[in-house]
Formats: C-alpha cells, sequence, structure tokens
C-alpha cells in the first residue's frame, strides 16, 4: 500500500499544504481512508491495497463514474487522483442506518436512476458471471482451492444470467452497502453515493438487488425500491427479477471474500465472510420460489 506520508507531500502540490495530522476513518474493508485539510479545503483521502485490479477494479472506470455523480449532485467531487490515492472533497454526512434504507428506499433508488439514465460511458463491463470466473483463476493461479460451495454459486449465477442477460448495460456502482449511501446531518437533503471502486456497465438490476440484499431488505421494503425506481407497482417480473439480483449479490460477495481471503493483507477474516454469504446464498436458491422466480423473470 502507498505511503502515506508520500502521498501526502504529492497532493501538497495540487492542493496546497496538509493543515495537521491525518485522521483514519473507519469503515471499509478494501483501503485506508483518512480525514485531513489541504489548504482551506476539507478532504478524504483514500490509499488503496495493492493488487485491487485482481478484484474487477478499473480505476479509469472509477474515476470517470465519480466525476458522472458528482456533475449529477449525486457523490463528492473529485480533486486529484493517481497511483495509489484519490482525494475527495469531505461530506459531512453520516452512512444511511440499514433499517432507514428500508422504510424509506425512495431517495437512493432515485439518485440510482438518475445515474443509471445519466448516459455515462464506462470503459468497464462489470458482470457477475465473468467476475466469478476471474475469480476462481486467480484462486487457482495462487495455488489455493475453491470452496465446494463455489461450483454451486457458479451455477445458480448462470441460471441467473440466462433468464437476465445484460442485453442493455448502463452505469452503475455495484457495491450498495448501506456505508456507500451518505445522508446530512439532521437536515433535509438530497442521499450521495460514495465508493465507486466497482463502477462500470452493467444490469440495472443489479444495483438494486444489492442494495437490497446488503441491507436486508423484507417483502414490503422491496416493493417499495421497486416502485420508487421505476415510478409504479411492480409486477411478477419485476419482483422476480430483484429476487434473483439478491442472490447474484451474495455470490459475488462470498466470491469476493474467496479471492480476498487470498491476495488482501488486511487484518480481515475474508473466509467467514464469504461463508456467511454463502450460506445465505445456498438458502435462496433452494427456495421453492426460485424456479418460479426464473420463469417470471424471463417473462
Amino acid at each position: 500500500m502507498a505511503d502515506l506520508g508520500e502521498i501526502v507531500a504529492l497532493v501538497e502540490r495540487t492542493l496546497g499544504p496538509a493543515q495537521g495530522e491525518p485522521v483514519r476513518l473507519t469503515g471499509g474493508i478494501t483501503n485506508r481512508n483518512y480525514r485531513l485539510r489541504f489548504g482551506e479545503r476539507e478532504c478524504a483521502l483514500r490509499l488503496t491495497e495493492p493488487q485491487t485490479e485482481l478484484l474487477g477494479i478499473d480505476r479509469s472506470a472509477e474515476r470517470a463514474a465519480a466525476d458522472a455523480a458528482a456533475a449529477l449532485g449525486l457523490g463528492p467531487a473529485v480533486l486529484v487522483s493517481g497511483a495509489g490515492f484519490m482525494v475527495t472533497e469531505y461530506l459531512d454526512r453520516a452512512p444511511i442506518a440499514a433499517a432507514a434504507l428500508r422504510r424509506d428506499p425512495h431517495p437512493a433508488a432515485q439518485a440510482l436512476r438518475r445515474f443509471h439514465d445519466s448516459g455515462a460511458e464506462l470503459r468497464h463491463r462489470f458482470w457477475v458471471p465473468e467476475l466469478l470466473d476471474g475469480y476462481a483463476a486467480i484462486v487457482g493461479r495462487r495455488g489455493h482451492r475453491l470452496p465446494a460451495d463455489y461450483r454451486m454459486a457458479t451455477e445458480v449465477v448462470g441460471r441467473i444470467a440466462a433468464a437476465l442477460p445484460a442485453e442493455e448495460p448502463v452505469p452503475c456502482h455495484n457495491d450498495l452497502l448501506a456505508a456507500n449511501v451518505l445522508t446530512p446531518r439532521g437536515a433535509a437533503g438530497p442521499v450521495m453515493l460514495v465508493d465507486w471502486e466497482y463502477a462500470g456497465m452493467g444490469h440495472r438490476l443489479f444495483d438494486l438487488g444489492n442494495l437490497a440484499a446488503g441491507s436486508e431488505f423484507d417483502g414490503p421494503a422491496q416493493e417499495r425500491l421497486l416502485e420508487a425506481y421505476f415510478g409504479e407497482p411492480p409486477g411478477p417480473g419485476r419482483r422476480a427479477a430483484l429476487a434473483l439480483m439478491q442472490i447474484m449479490s451474495d455470490a459475488r460477495e462470498a466470491a469476493w471474500g474467496v479471492v480476498q481471503a487470498v491476495i488482501s493483507t488486511l487484518e480481515f477474516d475474508f473466509t467467514a465472510y464469504a461463508g456467511r454469504h454463502f450460506l445465505r446464498l445456498r438458502g435462496a436458491a433452494a427456495d421453492p420460489r426460485f424456479e418460479e422466480w426464473l420463469r417470471d423473470a424471463r417473462a
């Protein structure tokens, strides 16, 4: 990982002298994040882990997505970026609580719809079946064995992709944990979406499924999410598509945990993380409604 002092000195050339010491920000299991002031500007500085390109991250696509989001008023402005780091304006906002997101997904849904329909062109493709194949190859090249559940996850994802092909890709976020949805502190205002590392051209419904899976939306919350995004009550096809994309989201998270356990230098139990998502994936794939969801999604 890049040296913090060296990066601060490099950023000072563009943004002015650093004021005070960097303050480590909590959250996140891929990078190190800090709050600090350059000149008169409050900033957030992210240092990236080495080898993150192995996770399916394209830094040029991330920068393009972050710039597009900022232009739409949906994200912080990127001030400077380079090899191993990115500096954005600091947002005095708090991550939304998952419970609050379940109660009222409308602001997040509308933000996503605006980004999906923005026409931004990201020179990177994000599609979970391809991602799982790539992760498996990395694990094999490193001399590790895939867990038994990996094949099951690949087969389930393949069936979902056949029912919901990515025929009309749009710019997507692809990492919609509640921690990446920020709300103003004590005042009304739009949500902001942050952490565009996995941005790419993908399936708009994966973003919705990823959001719903990450914050454990129940049936009524899923209905509210779909209606907020599409502007009308959902029919069986959209309900089925959301259910399937939540399963695909768990497959992605499980596979991500498997490859991170092999390549990451962070102190985090990625194997346990993968295991939790494999468990949830197995349960969802065994749901008696799974075949019905596939039929309805195709229709």
